[in-house]
């Protein structure tokens, strides 16, 4: 017989079951509350977490932003060539002897400015020059004795070794820590290298970049061997102007050379020019201010008449010796020539006169050919020098603008070379096959390219 259950124990089961269901809510609710405050301590972990790896992924994004910053201007300060990439061994004090020959490796300008160089010792540099033997001399000047050196790896290098006289000891010491000063801030394609030097006792010695060519003179002199052809004039000059322009305009304080001359520029096996000695080179805080120099400095021929009357130097004065130096180039003539005639000897005085009186191919160099194309760069170039001579430094040109010039003047003798060539003027036998060859090689090769945009975009 099936139970009916009664209302009393319905009402009392249905109690039950609500009372059960009330205990059930009731530690749900528990178990609710007591897991808001882990979770509340989970989101706040996760929080500090996420904040943590942002700060980290920040910091790590800035860093590399600023590391790609400083990259960007590595590379942008060696392309103006404020850090042009050289051939130079880093060396360092705790070498070993062995150690002590050059690693030619692409380095660059440390971050203070100054070329890395290596400390040879003594010992180096007798080896290197067999004791400085006479058969190993290359030159001589106003510092002393050049030498010709190979180091234990084979590099060929110059050895600069100053006299021991002791009249002239305080001015050698003082040239020898000027170039050595003004070498280690400079780096340009037609400057010398400066790779070390050397202290030792009574012995200062300068080791740069070994130029196998001999100097400009030589060259003009013909004891060289070499006959300069006029598109390889050229050449120099603008490499010359070159240098002298990346001193005065792209190095900061500008650096006035002070002896600009042809025994001053080297020549390369490929016939291309290399601006050395900087013994009296200085610095100039401004390139439009003077300085009062209380010493003259310089070479007979080359000085500027203003610097000679008021001891100011500036800038325009290294325009004005390279103004000397293209009618030497011109002419072929020393710029004082005590043996010619009496208007013949200052060479420069006599080169002018005789452009402004219409009889400019009188002064071409006879080792020159004679034709269309070389005596309009003769007369041009000759122009040229007339306003790098001016007596006054405010009319003379920036040594920029003597590069620009000359960079036409090239331009132009190339293209009279070839249609001359093709004509019925008569020519030597090799004449168009060296210049016009020559200068349409370098007009447009990379290395005059690179020089041309250095000095137009730095």
């Amino acid at each position: 017989m099936k139970r009916t259950p009664s209302p009393h124990n319905l009402q009392a089961n249905q109690g039950k079951q609500i009372s059960s269901f009330r205990y059930e809510d009731g530690n749900k609710n528990k178990a609710k509350h007591k897991s808001l405050p882990v979770l509340r301590h989970i989101k706040v972990a996760v929080k500090k977490v996420a904040g943590l790896f942002t700060i980290l992924f920040g910091q790590r994004k800035a860093a590399s932003k600023a590391a790609a910053l400083i990259e960007t201007k590595r590379n942008d300060s060696r392309i103006r060539g404020i850090s042009s990439s050289t051939d130079r061994s880093s060396g360092s004090d705790t070498r070993s002897k062995s150690s002590s020959k050059f690693k030619f490796s692409q380095s660059t300008s440390s971050a203070s400015g100054l070329i890395e160089t290596t400390n040879f010792s003594y010992e180096e540099i007798l080896k290197a020059t067999e004791k400085f033997s006479p058969a190993n001399q290359i030159g001589e000047g106003r510092f002393g004795t050049v030498y010709k050196g190979r180091l234990a790896d084979g590099s060929l290098v110059a050895v600069k070794r100053a006299r021991k006289a002791a009249s002239d000891k305080l001015l050698l010491e003082t040239e020898f820590k000027n170039e050595i000063l003004t070498l280690s801030t400079i780096e340009h394609l037609n400057l010398v290298r400066l790779y070390g030097y050397l202290e030792h006792g009574d012995e200062r010695i300068i080791v740069v970049e070994y130029v196998a060519n001999g100097t400009l003179r030589e060259h003009l002199d013909g004891t060289n061997g070499n006959e300069l052809e006029t598109g390889e004039r050229l050449d120099i000059a603008i490499d010359v102007a070159h240098a002298i322009t990346y001193l005065h305009m792209y190095k900061d304080p500008p650096i006035i050379h002070r002896d600009i001359k042809s025994l001053n520029i080297l020549i390369t096996e490929k016939l291309r020019a290399k601006v050395a000695d900087f013994g009296f080179a200085r610095s100039s805080a401004d390139p439009n201010a003077t300085h009062i120099s209380t010493q003259v400095k310089g070479t007979a021929g080359y000085l500027d008449p203003e610097y000679l009357k008021t001891y100011q130097l500036t800038v325009k004065s290294d325009v004005y010796s390279f103004g000397v130096l293209l009618v030497e180039l011109m002419t072929g003539r020393r710029p004082i020539e005590p043996k010619k005639p009496t208007n013949e000897r200052i060479t420069t005085r006599w080169a002018i006169q005789m452009l402004k009186r219409g009889d400019a191919i009188f002064v071409m160099d006879p080792r020159l050919r004679r034709n269309p194309a070389s005596t309009m760069v003769l007369e041009k170039v000759l122009l040229l020098a007339q306003e790098c001579l001016a007596p006054l430094r405010n009319s003379r040109p920036s040594m920029k603008k003597c590069a620009e010039v000359l960079w036409g003047i090239r331009k132009d003798f190339q293209e009279k070379s070839l249609l001359s060539s093709s004509s019925d003027v008569h020519f030597s036998a090799n004449y168009p096959v060296r210049d016009a060859k020559r200068t349409r090689r370098t007009s447009f090769g990379i290395q005059d390219d690179d020089c041309q945009r250095f000095i137009i975009s730095a």
